[in-house]
């Protein structure tokens, strides 16, 4: 049966379904976790990515028989539903250690590192004798530096020193600041995040480290973990187990030795063949000259290339071996090169480095984690890419996260082309401090937004379903490197609705074919590329990027630094806002937004014959405006909030009208194979009045009364300081007259947090962000009294952390009433009456 697009963008299919961390943080029963896994499903929510978390008793040891039986349980419940389930590869994070296993199975497996000794020359000194063997360490190299001051060195100096049982000896050529630099390999001493207490970062019991530059050791976590897991789950694998997660693997691991880079056994051969000179180690902790910035690239590189030799590529074969895909994340925002071997690549949003507040939105580096996995995917021909966002996302406190804020962060990645939502994180158990305030807040079923989240799934199910099996409509890329992502560049384009994504250098020479001025990668085309200038081109992309502009392409450089990038015949520009003007009018999308709003996100994308443009405001304020769209075809409206489609007009001018509130999205479909029809403008007006009530408002199932005069938060009131609930406000207005109201809309101004309104016991709707407007219809109103009734519910903040953030409905109430006429009725005829 062919289910129309219309259709299947309103009723998408629970392939797109969010699948969030589901914490495993106490004590487990069967009964619990069936409960939990129906509530899940009951609100819309599919999935889930089985989490074991710190608050799991001891008792329950990790992939243990009893723990592996709960999994189980799990896991069934999930394949009667129809849910989807990740597994995930370690007891809390980071990746790699099987809460401790490897080690302990074999101590010589921890976590390695380079550390770098100093012995200072006196001047005048000779024949300097160092010995040098000590316990459990291993020398990697001896070199003598001269030094310019105390972090510069002269690199074209250094020498390397010849070790002799143990010993080396030096003595300095000339005056000058000379220092003997020893290059140690040593056990890092870092730990993971256990999922017992006791086990968390400091305490005596944290799990020891992976060294996971080691594919011996390596292999000794997949032996335990996901042989485990398949051993236990086989029948399920490939159809209600989809993945397997792993979470930002650490090489040093957490609190590991100071000063320490990543390192293994046997890694400075690794290191050398990878095009890397022994002599250059020092410029991994001093400054030297201009090469500086390259030798650290290349190592950074080196490093990873051997990361994804021994960790992410043995991991990926064994997923793809067994059916299921790789998922999860790098440990850095930019770590995009890592991604490579994810058969669905993953990013985070945490910390709050991401937000609405002080331009975090569209600066810093972690501005360009939602790009970062779905740019990943769009050049690997990747359906689907991940993010686990909401993680300590909250403003004022541990579980001050609004439920605006938390669409706000959904906005944020799906306008971006992320298609798979990780909220973080569901807990299985809010039962004390340790569990409660572990990473919070509970972003499901423990928070007041619980029971309204179906609306939440079904939001994020829509748009995931218009980001999957769909192409991008940009030609401009955006030159990065596999660990760096440029974001003051890009800055102006995303404040312009200009679209474009991500390439890696690393891929312009490997995936890229280019010809006729453009280059191909999957299912992209670019003809231009833009670059940030603030990191070392090698000359392989130097040569490729001169050929495409040979062959008609575009090249626009912004040398953030004062050694500038040469490429010839490239597009030069002084400043980041200079790139406007810099890309052709015909690479713009040709999409104008009247007036401008540099709050105003773009995506525009096309999925079978159809073009659509995701509009997203990321702003505080409303957006009234018109835009222009460059297709021609019919016009659709599809809200994926209110699940709706309406025919857009189109004016005689060519613009479309667009309204974006704070904290909406909006979908217009462009359908070339069928006729647009045109609106002429009327200038008929309805008349409006607007009335106040904000006076005699009741409360019931509280003891204190509201003020007579005046709204006022009821955090404010005496023993409500620290409540998190609800309160049920009423009041009354009276209306004559009715044929003559063509709407009524009720604004009630500030609501903390969620707002239920009810008009003559009928049900209107929820709001759970401002504005907190509600469109009532006419024939919920009556002649006569209208009792008027709104349900408050609060931040669960106020309780969980004990402050006293603003609650409550604070107003001012305002009923606006739109007339048909100002003969047939006047304004006397309506009055509002306080309830008696």
């Amino acid at each position: 049966m062919n289910i129309s697009i219309q259709e299947q963008f309103l009723h998408p299919s629970e392939e797109f379904t969010p699948i969030p961390f589901w914490f495993w943080n106490d004590e487990l029963s069967a009964e619990k976790i069936c409960r939990q896994i129906y509530d899940f499903h009951e609100k819309g929510v599919n999935g889930f990515v089985l989490h074991p978390r710190m608050g799991i008793p001891k008792e329950i040891e990790y992939l243990s028989d009893e723990f592996m039986t709960f999994v189980e349980i799990a896991v069934q419940e999930a394949k009667k539903l129809g849910m989807s389930v990740i597994l995930y590869d370690e007891a809390m994070y980071p990746s790699g250690s099987a809460n401790g296993k490897v080690v302990r199975e074999n101590p010589e497996y921890a976590s390695r590192g380079l550390k770098m000794n100093e012995y200072l020359c006196e001047p005048g000194t000779h024949n300097i004798v160092l010995d040098l063997v000590k316990k459990n360490e291993n020398v990697v190299s001896v070199q003598a530096i001269k030094k310019q001051s105390e972090s510069i060195i002269c690199d074209h100096e250094t020498r390397l020193l010849e070790l002799k049982d143990g010993k080396v000896q030096f003595t300095p050529p000339d005056d000058g600041n000379w220092s003997i630099l020893v290059f140690v390999e040593t056990f890092s001493r870092g730990t993971i995040r256990g999922i017992h207490f006791g086990e968390d970062d400091g305490e005596e019991n944290a799990p020891a480290s992976t060294d996971l530059l080691n594919p011996a050791a390596v292999q000794k976590f997949i032996q335990l973990t996901h042989d485990t897991y398949y051993e236990r789950l086989e029948p399920y694998f490939g159809n209600t187990i989809i993945a397997m997660f792993t979470d930002e693997p650490d090489i040093l691991g957490r609190g590991s030795l100071r000063g320490l880079k990543p390192w293994t056994n046997q890694f400075l051969d690794f290191y050398k063949r990878n095009g890397n000179e022994e002599v250059d180690l020092p410029l991994l902790w001093f400054e030297g000259s201009e090469r500086t910035a390259f030798v650290r690239k290349q190592y950074r590189k080196t490093v990873n290339a051997k990361m994804t030799e021994s960790y992410y590529q043995p991991i990926s074969s064994w997923c793809s071996d067994h059916d299921i895909a790789l998922t999860g994340h790098p440990a850095a925002s930019d770590d995009i090169g890592l991604l490579e071997h994810f058969q669905i690549p993953g990013q985070d949003v945490v910390w709050r480095w991401v937000a609405p507040e002080d331009g975090k939105a569209v600066g810093g580096h972690h501005s360009t984690a939602g790009k970062c996995s779905a740019d990943a995917a769009r050049h690997r021909g990747r359906r689907r890419n991940l993010n686990e966002f909401l993680g300590v996302c909250s403003k004022e406190s541990d579980w001050a996260l609004s439920p605006g804020d938390m669409k706000w962060y959904m906005d944020w990645l799906l306008v971006r082309g992320v298609n798979l939502l990780c909220p973080h994180a569901f807990y299985y158990s809010i039962d004390g401090k340790r569990r409660s305030h572990e990473r919070p807040p509970d972003v499901g079923p423990n928070n007041s937004w619980w029971p309204y989240y179906k609306q939440f799934a079904q939001y994020m199910k829509r748009l995931s379903w218009l980001m999957t099996d769909s192409t991008n409509e940009t030609s401009i890329a955006v030159l990065c490197e596999e660990d760096f992502l440029p974001w003051k560049i890009v800055k102006p384009l995303y404040e312009n609705q200009i679209e474009f994504n991500y390439l890696e250098e690393s891929l312009l020479q490997s995936s890229c074919l280019i010809e006729d001025g453009v280059i191909r990668i999957a299912n992209q085309k670019y003809e231009v590329v833009v670059i940030e200038a603030s990191h070392h081109i090698e000359k392989p992309v130097i040569q490729a990027l001169e050929e495409f502009i040979l062959n008609g392409g575009k090249v626009i450089i912004w040398n953030e630094k004062e050694t500038p990038l040469v490429i010839m015949k490239a597009t030069y520009i002084q400043k980041p806002e200079e790139i406007l003007e810099a890309i052709p009018l015909s690479n713009r999308n040709e999409f104008h937004l009247i007036p401008s709003d540099p709050s105003i996100r773009l995506s525009k994308i096309r999925k079978e014959h159809y073009t659509f443009y995701l509009l997203v405001n990321e702003g505080e304020e409303d957006y009234e405006g018109q835009i222009c769209l460059k297709e021609t075809g019919k016009v659709e409206k599809w809200d994926p909030w209110k699940a709706t489609i309406k025919k857009c007009p189109v004016y005689e001018d060519g613009m479309l009208p667009i309204s974006l509130a704070r904290r909406s999205s909006i979908v217009y479909s462009v359908d070339p194979n069928q006729e647009s029809f045109i609106e002429i403008e009327e200038s008929f007006e309805l008349r409006k009045k607007k009335i106040t009530v904000n006076e005699a408002w009741q409360t019931n199932q509280i003891p204190v009364p509201v003020n007579d005069e005046l709204l006022q938060p009821w955090n404010e009131w005496e023993g409500m300081r620290y409540f998190s609930g609800t309160i049920i406000y009423e009041n009354s207005f009276e209306l004559d007259d009715l044929d003559t109201i063509k709407q009524l809309t009720i604004d009630l101004g500030e609501v903390y947090e969620i707002a239920k309104l009810s008009l003559n016991q009928k049900e209107i709707g929820v709001e759970l962000w401002a504005p907190y407007e509600f469109k009532i219809d006419p024939a919920f109103l009556k002649s006569g009294r209208n009792i008027i009734q709104v349900e408050v519910t609060n931040s669960m903040a106020n309780h969980m952390d004990q402050v006293s953030l603003r609650s409550g409905l604070v107003g001012p109430v305002e009923i606006e009433l739109e007339t048909e006429s100002l003969n047939k009725i006047g304004y006397s005829d309506y009055r509002v009456e306080n309830m008696k």
